[in-house]
């Protein structure tokens, strides 16, 4: 299928402000787009027009050549016209039908015949490697399976498209990582263009090919998972992408904030540009605990951090530490011999520190240009 392209999107109910403003998003063929943001920012609205159960107030969705929803031209496409599948986050499975029956009901409403409903059935169930269970009744499978299932019974109908709606949001930490898993082999081995809604960003991350991050109903970033993680459009997008999330301080007029110190190790590089900066970002894995007498330098902010709180993970140490009155988080793979109310030398590379102006967003400076897989190493 080529590329979904919505074009001025926006959608407006009786109250309230726009559920989705002014949205322009291109969805490649064949790649695994994630709607990713808080509740309420729009990511299932806009899935929902996609698929033809919203209306929009205003724009057009196309794919390639065909208008589905156009606004201007009264043109409407009906869901069922638009060999699109859907998933929800309760898996509406028919209690009293076995497995293969579920999945095979598409294919019945399809009037497809028995024998190549049987094979496509059976196809479906093995690539979701639920093949075993396919004479169960839904109460006698975990919730895992029955997402399986909800998946099996939308790929048994082959569709171009995949709409994914939270599906994994019911389901426990292990199940949610196997499931995760497993959509991304479905994704890599059948090529299928999936549009897959989410509030995790661990989701996005793992999974997606693009994510397109929303708030208030605005289209905030649009990139590959790395690009956002290493190089975010703006504040909203560094504090919620991440977890912890981003370490964000204001640059105070009056110079004594945390924000106006990093600035000051950094004005001797970038003197014409720091009256621009508004924001400091820093993540918390790029905060290196060091030895108590290791030495400021040019090339990275050194500073002492009182520790308010060690946590450990397992695999890492999140360390919740007071720089003046700056409350910061760091993360560290090494164990962190620290307690409470100990101070600890920490730094971080100049090159590692984000930079964003009044509104909000993103600024580059020439001088501190590097690639993502550099920013933190």
């Amino acid at each position: 299928m080529p590329s979904i392209a919505l074009q001025s999107v926006s959608k407006s109910y009786a109250v309230g402000p726009l559920a989705v403003d002014n949205l322009d998003l291109t969805i490649p063929d064949g790649s695994f787009t994630c709607l990713l943001g808080p509740s309420g920012c729009g990511k299932t609205t806009t899935l929902r027009m996609i698929a033809g159960l919203e209306h929009p107030t205003a724009g057009s969705i196309t794919v390639g050549d065909r208008v589905l929803d156009s606004v201007a031209d009264g043109t409407f496409v009906p869901t069922e016209r638009r060999g699109m599948g859907l998933v929800f986050q309760n898996y509406a499975l028919w209690p009293h039908l076995t497995v293969a029956r579920n999945v095979e009901f598409g294919l019945k409403v399809q009037k497809v015949p028995g024998p190549e409903r049987k094979a496509r059935v059976e196809a479906a169930l093995k690539m979701m490697r639920i093949d075993g269970a396919a004479d169960r009744y839904p109460s006698q499978l975990s919730g895992g399976q029955q997402q399986r299932v909800s998946l099996a019974r939308m790929l048994a109908v082959n569709p171009s498209v995949l709409l994914l709606d939270e599906p994994l949001s019911n389901l426990d930490a292990t199940l949610r990582l196997e499931m995760r898993a497993e959509l991304k082999r479905l994704h890599e081995e059948t090529g299928h263009t999936i549009v897959f809604v989410t509030h995790d960003q661990l989701e996005a991350m793992t999974m997606a090919t693009q994510v397109a991050v929303m708030k208030d109903g605005v289209l905030q970033q649009l990139a590959p998972p790395m690009d956002v993680y290493h190089r975010p459009a703006n504040t909203f997008v560094a504090a919620f992408v991440g977890s912890p999330p981003m370490n964000l301080a204001p640059c105070d007029e009056d110079g004594t904030g945390l924000g106006a110190v990093i600035l000051h190790h950094l004005a001797a590089a970038h003197p014409h540009d720091l009256p621009r900066i508004h924001t400091v970002g820093v993540r918390p894995e790029a905060i290196k605990v060091v030895d108590a007498d290791h030495p400021a330098n040019d090339k990275e902010w050194v500073f002492d951090g009182q520790v308010r709180a060690v946590l450990p993970t397992g695999a890492a140490w999140t360390v919740s530490l007071t720089v003046g009155a700056t409350e910061l988080y760091l993360v560290s793979t090494d164990e962190v011999a620290a307690t409470t109310g100990d101070t600890i030398r920490c730094a971080v590379k100049t090159k590692a520190v984000h930079l964003f102006g009044a509104d909000g967003n993103r600024l580059e400076l020439e001088t501190a240009r590097a690639e993502a897989a550099e920013w933190i190493s």
